[in-house]
Parts: structure tokens; sequence; C-alpha cells
């Protein structure tokens, strides 16, 4: 079975050594597994509940697109897009609030801790807490439910928004699902080594408390940066404490077991902090050396770049319209044309259930083809017009199917052209037996 793997980096300043290693390498890794469908995508969205500077995150955007690629992401393999360029993520985070509890999201770890920063300061509890604040982790459970994400790799702060949207998706199952699983319950994939990094001044590595170790800077600005590194007062010659020293923490997420084994003998044994700070740089500019190259490759040619999201953008709407018409549809957000195709005597049983759904959207109009269980077998293309809609679904009725198979979907042909696609599947066995449901469901009257 393949696993279908999703995270994204939120756009409010340029990648630093925390991302790397808590989200962007682990992912990256991730996805060069055959078994696994991988979804990252740069979160804007979420920048503008921190960021109200637009140079800053359109900036922020270009850098973290180029860090992915330069780090190795394969853009044809995995599903490589930008938040924004997804418009059924808004509509589904407004589904999904509506069904989600306010006590749930009084206990997110972000607007408690303003709350408490506000009370500590004599101010209102909510004070400069904005609603996006507030919501965030709805729409973080967006992010990830509308692709049904088995896996979610995340820093160990984005723990709880990952339970939450389980907990959300699971109460949209229970109202909504009529029996049926509409989302997938995600789980939490941790490094458990290196998901949180320690920053130049022990705290969380974290653009807001201006601690980071950049990532692609010049060799000279990350050998400047870890030199800033706060260390114990131990002087060379006297016996250093690992386990306590931030150094070591940054040292372990990138060196080998044998590597770690070492420098621990050498910190015991006295090694001097400068010395230890130079091992570190050494290993760090050893890990990102070809990747920085890259990298300032790919930031002069943003035009590129946008290709490729674009890209991205259009292969992930490819699953989230068909998605969130069927969603829209459980909560009750119907077409008035809606119209039940009713089987003539003497068809299967699984036709006599099918039916088509005709509905209108910027593109044009559309159908749906839903079978016995409503399930979607069909979306079909925009049209000019109901009327060409409607022509195309009798004839899908009355002729015979020219079917055509092809990487985790198949198509349906009308005079040559491409009239309506399925789902996506995860296998070709499910392809294949979906193509026979169809086949069945518009059998022709015998």
């Amino acid at each position: 079975m393949t696993t279908r793997i999703l995270t994204g980096i939120t756009t409010t300043g340029t990648p630093h050594l925390g991302n790397y290693a808590g989200a962007i390498r682990p992912a990256i890794v991730a996805s060069r597994d055959p078994q696994s469908d991988s979804f990252y995508f740069l979160a804007d969205y979420h920048a503008l509940i921190k960021c109200d500077d637009p140079a800053r995150i359109q900036r922020s955007r270009l850098e973290i697109a180029a860090t992915w690629l330069a780090c190795g992401l394969d853009a044809d393999k995995a599903t490589f897009y930008r938040q924004s360029d997804i418009p059924e993520i808004p509509e589904l985070t407004w589904l999904l609030t509506c069904v989600s509890a306010k006590g749930l999201l009084n206990r997110a770890h972000a607007y408690k801790a303003s709350v408490d920063k506000n009370v500590e300061a004599g101010e209102d509890p909510d004070a400069g807490v904005t609603m996006g604040l507030y919501s965030y982790p709805v729409l973080m459970a967006a992010d990830i439910l509308m692709f049904n994400a088995h896996k979610v790799p995340v820093g160990r702060d984005q723990i709880q928004h990952v339970e939450m949207a389980r907990d959300i998706g699971q109460r949209f199952n229970h109202l909504f699902g009529n029996g049926k699983e509409l989302f997938t319950l995600p789980e939490v994939v941790i490094e458990e080594d290196v998901a949180t990094l320690p920053g130049l001044d022990g705290r969380k590595m974290s653009k807001s408390y201006d601690n980071t170790i950049p990532l692609f800077g010049s060799a000279k600005q990350l050998k400047d940066a870890v030199a800033r590194i706060v260390t114990d007062s131990r002087a060379p010659g006297e016996p250093k404490d690992p386990d306590n020293s931030h150094l070591f923490t940054l040292y372990q997420a990138f060196s080998t077991h044998e590597q770690q084994a070492a420098f621990r003998a050498e910190l015991v044994g006295g090694l001097a902090w400068g010395e230890a700070k130079q091992r570190l740089f050494e290993l760090l500019d050893n890990e990102l050396g070809e990747a920085r190259e890259r990298y300032h490759a790919l930031i002069t040619r943003p035009a590129d770049l946008e290709d490729i999201l674009l890209a991205g953008a259009a292969k992930a709407r490819r699953i989230a319209t068909p998605f969130l018409g069927e969603l829209r549809e459980s909560v009750g957000l119907r077409s008035f044309r809606e119209q039940v195709q009713v089987a003539t005597e003497g068809k299967k049983k699984a036709a006599k259930a099918a039916r088509f759904v005709s509905f209108r959207e910027d593109e044009g109009f559309r159908f749906r083809l839903l079978d016995a269980a409503g399930e979607q077998l069909l979306l079909s293309i925009a049209f000019a017009d109901g009327k060409a809609a409607g022509q195309v679904t009798k004839r899908l009725q009355a002729e015979e199917l020219d079917l055509h198979a092809e990487p985790n979907a198949f198509s349906v042909r009308l005079d040559g052209q491409a009239v309506a696609y399925s789902p996506e599947f995860a296998t070709d066995a499910e392809r294949d037996a979906a193509m026979q449901r169809l086949r069945e469901a518009l059998a022709p009257q015998e």
C-alpha cells in the first residue's frame, strides 16, 4: 500500500538549519521511498498569521522553494506546491471550522502562549490575538485532510496540531460520513534525535528568537553563526558534558554514530570549545556545500521556480477539486441541477443505483458519476453549457465505453477526446477494479 506523506514550511523568513533538520531533510528522504506518495508545500497562508510584510513573505516563498529543490526534492515524483495556489484549501478550512470545538482551539499551544504572555504583562488576555492565530490549527488540519495524508513529518512543537487535525477529521467523519471515512486520520512522524534543534542561545532554533543558523549563507556566515553558539565557561582541558551541550546536540543531528562517539570522547577529554565549534562548522559545511551551490543557482531563476510550483498545484488540484465536491455534497451543499438517472428494467443492479450529478463552477459545467454507495467513479471536464454536459452523460449510457488506463487513474473518451477522469488510486489493481465497476454501472440495456 502506498503511504501518502505531507508537510510544509511557513514562508516568513529565510530557511535555517532547524527547518532543514526538522522538516526538509526527513521529508525528502521519505519522498524517495517507492512506497510513498509525497506532498510538500509552501505554507504561505500560514505566513499571513505571523507576518504583515508582503515583501518578506514574497522573498521567503522564493527562498523556501529554492531550498526544497536544492536539497534534493524531485518535483516530478513528489507533489510540490504553494498552499495559496489551492483554492480548495480555504474552502475546506471553513467546512472544518464549522465542526471544530472552541474548547479544542482554546488549548492550542500558540494561542495559550499569547494569552499567558498578555496576562503576565497585565494586558487583556486576547490583546493582539487575531482569528488567524486562533484558527491556525484548523487551517493546518485542512492542509493535511484535503489530501488524506497518512503521515505528517513535523517538529515536536507541531505534534498537537496533527492530533487536532485527527480530532477534527474524526468529528467530520462522524457527522457527515454516513458510514464512510471521508478523511484519513493522519499520524505524526518524528525523527527523535533532531526533530527540534537548539538555536545559538539554547532555546528552540526559531526566527522568532533570532537565534538561527542560516542554511545557505556563505561559509563565512555559517562559521560566524557557529562561533556564537552559547557554551559554558569550562576551560580547555576541563571535561565537558556532551549531554547538556547545545553544540553537541547540533553535531548529533548531522553526524554518524561513529563521529558522535568520537566527538563525545573528545569533549569528555577536555576539548576546547573553540576547537569543538570548528569541528561543527566543518561538519555542517561538508553537509551543505553542494546544496548551497544549487540553491544560489535556483534563486536566480524565479520564472523556472514559478513553472515548477504551478505544475505542482495543477497536480494537487486534480485530487482536491473532486474531493471537495464530495465533501460539499456530504454537508448538503448540492446543486439544484442534480438528477438521478433512473435505470431501465433489465440493467444490472449496480447500474440502477448509479447517478449523475451535474454542477457549475467558474470553468463551466461538470458532472460526476456516483456509484450505489455514493463513491465517485468519474469527474468530467468542464463544458461550455449544461446542454453539452447532458449530451455527454446520455452518450456514456448509450455507447460502448472507451476507457484508457493511466498511471494511478483512467479516463473516458468520446470521439477520441477525454471527457471524464477517475479519482486517483494507490495501485493498478484498485484502478482496474474501478474500471470494471464503471462498466457495470453504465452497462447498456440488454
